[in-house]
């Protein structure tokens, strides 16, 4: 399943206990037509607040049920909240796990700069009143590129295994795009993406064009140098989007 949502009424996409979840949500839609489908799989958890254009996820449904795809994305989308869609609903390879097979994933975070936000883009971009949008951002976005620990850019989960975590990660490609003279799409393309970690390098590029930590201090952080020691700042959730996540071609079923 491609799925999209709007992520401010949940509290993430990972199931969890008391939480409203995507995840939750999209099960209990999935149980209302077939009882016997006990778990769905995502291809990664998106945190509270955070968007999705296109989060994959997958279910084993039963070998006798006979719903095709475009069965299961009518049912569904018919049971899901508004703020939840299945966008693209088909049988894939046995073999696919949504997020073990996954290659790559694309996030994407949006800034307004000008004095005033619209009305209809408040919890969907991040405003920040006459930021610079000049050409000292692809100088700071280069420095994420590569393959890096990113251990100073990431969130602890306090999970008893932070210390343990590996978070050595690899950013294909870290852009700007600038819509407008006021508004711009931060993206990042890589690997695999730690807790708050998307959010973290926005606000560390933010901090830097402000003038309030230097692109070396930015390296430096990179190369763990200070042990223990975390980026400036966590952007918000507001304009962050999980925009795509490729697969290899085998498990491709949509054009």
């Amino acid at each position: 399943m491609d799925l999209a949502y709007d992520g401010r009424p949940f509290s993430g996409w990972q199931s969890q206990a008391g939480g409203k979840t995507v995840q939750d949500s999209l099960l209990e839609a999935i149980q209302s037509i077939c009882p016997d489908v006990s778990t769905i799989q995502g291809s990664g958890r998106t945190d509270a607040g955070v968007h999705a254009e296109r989060q994959v996820a997958h279910f084993d449904a039963p070998a006798d049920w006979r719903m095709n795809g475009g069965e299961w994305q009518k049912a569904l989308n018919s049971k899901l909240p508004a703020s939840v869609r299945v966008v693209l609903c088909g049988e894939v390879n046995p073999e696919f796990h949504s997020r073990f097979s996954a290659l790559e994933k694309e996030y994407r975070y949006t800034i307004a700069t000008g004095d005033v936000l619209h009305p209809l883009e408040v919890g969907v971009v991040w405003h920040q009143r006459n930021l610079s949008l000049g050409d000292e951002w692809e100088e700071i976005l280069s420095l994420f590129q590569g393959n890096h620990d990113f251990r100073a850019f990431s969130a602890n989960r306090n999970d008893g295994k932070d210390e343990d975590r590996d978070t050595n990660r690899t950013i294909f490609e870290a852009s700007i795009d600038r819509l407008s003279p006021a508004k711009a799409i931060i993206s990042f393309r890589g690997n695999g993406f730690l807790y708050k970690m998307v959010r973290f390098l926005v606000g560390t590029a933010v901090y830097c064009m402000r003038d309030r930590i230097t692109q070396k201090e930015i390296a430096k952080l990179l190369e763990g140098e200070v042990r223990g020691r975390k980026a400036p700042y966590c952007a918000p959730p507001d304009g962050l989007v999980l925009y795509r996540v490729t697969y290899p071609q085998e498990f491709e079923i949509f054009d």
